[in-house]
């Protein structure tokens, strides 16, 4: 259950948002737990960090969406803040408050349903993940986030982790189709990489945790769209 905050003060967009959001969970098959404030003092008044995303105006009567994603930041650094506004200035000082992004009134279907793919995805990426790996003499189970690549040697895979090195018998393809859902990319045919841990690119090369992994030709472009693409989302 993902659990969404409202703040519009004005009626027909904070009902057409409510809609979005019913018909967005009819399409993609989520659950939402949905909540309307009319200005952004109510919710900034006793609030607990029980929220997921939080949709706010930024044009309020009493107290501003800026002001109170503000107030709001300083008890919860986690809460997703996408604005919704009239003016496409006053969304830049969104960055300020490290809002993920913003909608412009008037509010089209396509627009506000990417931003909330864009949200989700992140709601996601936050949520620890296993999967299990089968190795001489038994069972391993690795957090996802903890691997930094998968080598190939053969029909060898070796998992780099964060932990150390595990070596098991399976093919690249395998190894795909465990983690295509989580952010990872082939560099050449004999690395899985994933994204999360790239901290730059040099002389062709991946750069995972301080080592060079050769990119090939065939690959590089997909690779480098893959982790510009995987950048722009996380903040």
């Amino acid at each position: 259950m993902i659990r969404i905050a409202i703040v519009e003060d004005e009626t027909a967009y904070a009902e057409q948002l409510e809609e979005f959001l019913h018909r967005y969970e009819k399409e993609k098959k989520e659950a939402f737990e949905i909540t309307r404030f009319s200005d952004g003092d109510g919710i900034v008044h006793n609030y607990r960090a029980k929220y997921d995303i939080i949709l706010m105006d930024i044009q309020m009567k009493f107290m501003d969406g800026m002001s109170a994603a503000g107030e709001i930041r300083k008890a919860d650094t986690e809460v997703i803040i996408i604005f919704i506004t009239n003016m496409r200035q006053y969304a830049i000082l969104g960055y300020a408050v490290d809002a993920l992004d913003y909608v412009v009134k008037p509010i089209s279907y396509f627009a506000f349903s990417e931003r909330l793919n864009k949200a989700l995805e992140r709601i996601r990426r936050r949520v620890r993940q296993n999967i299990l790996l089968n190795i001489k003499g038994g069972m391993l189970r690795l957090l996802v986030e903890d691997i930094c690549y998968v080598e190939s040697q053969g029909h060898t895979l070796i998992y780099h982790t964060i932990n150390g090195d595990y070596e098991i018998s399976g093919t690249m393809k395998e190894a795909e189709e465990n983690l295509e859902v989580y952010h990872f990319c082939r560099g050449n045919k004999g690395y899985l990489i994933n994204l999360a841990h790239v901290d730059g690119m040099q002389d062709g090369c991946a750069i995972v945790r301080g080592e060079k992994l050769l990119l090939s030709r065939a690959r590089k472009s997909v690779f480098m769209e893959a982790l510009t693409n995987f950048w722009s989302e996380v903040k």
